[in-house]
């Protein structure tokens, strides 16, 4: 499946995601950042519900703030069906887990490169989605980091060892190439390989 980030679209937003809307993709993937957790800035609720208006493709919407509830509060609007948190961020991981599952909504847990799947094993079996982050969260149009690979790896066994129900998606570095090596990823988060091109035949160069 793919995810498209809007994160790179710069130029007549609006009416590009329109055209986005109509492709054939799974998502489109929100990238909402609040300055702190990560150094850039993104759309606030109002902002980013104007530029998605009337759209239909479903939602993934991923989360790279301090402030987790907040935002949580606010994007529930979009009705997504995912929203994803880093684990990093909290300390009460298991609660926001539970708090966002309790609006309806799918939840997923994100973690950085620097992050091991060990870590966050005990939360696992609560999870819709496990967000692999292949490059540092925050930017776009970063290089692909190949020991995501094995993250990925290790989640896909896991999920077959203890029949978790969490899809894997990997973020970051996403292009015809290395979308090859991420076969055991269920969703690819990808932005600058689509959204710089032709959005119809970059997406087929992918196999969408």
């Amino acid at each position: 499946m793919i995810s498209v980030s809007i994160l790179g679209i710069k130029e007549d937003i609006k009416n590009n995601i329109q055209i986005l809307d109509k492709q054939d993709i799974d998502y489109m993937h929100i990238d909402i950042m609040d300055g702190k957790f990560v150094s850039n800035k993104t759309w606030n609720i109002d902002e980013i519900s104007d530029i998605l208006n009337n759209t239909k493709v479903k939602k993934d919407v991923h989360l790279m703030v301090k402030n987790v509830k907040k935002y949580v509060d606010d994007f529930k609007k979009l009705k997504p069906d995912y929203i994803t948190f880093h684990y990093e961020a909290i300390n009460n991981v298991l609660e926001m887990i539970k708090y966002i599952k309790s609006l309806n909504i799918n939840v997923g847990l994100s973690i950085k490169p620097n992050t091991k799947v060990e870590e966050i094993i005990p939360y696992l079996s609560y999870l819709d989605l496990v967000l692999v982050m292949s490059v540092e969260p925050g930017l776009g149009g970063q290089k692909f980091i190949e020991s995501s690979i094995n993250k990925i790896k290790e989640l896909y066994k896991l999920r077959n060892d203890y029949n978790y129900h969490y899809v894997i998606e990997v973020d970051g570095g996403i292009n015809d190439i290395t979308a090859k090596l991420c076969d055991k990823a269920d969703i690819l988060v990808i932005g600058s390989f689509i959204t710089n091109g032709n959005y119809s035949e970059q997406i087929r160069k992918i196999g969408g």
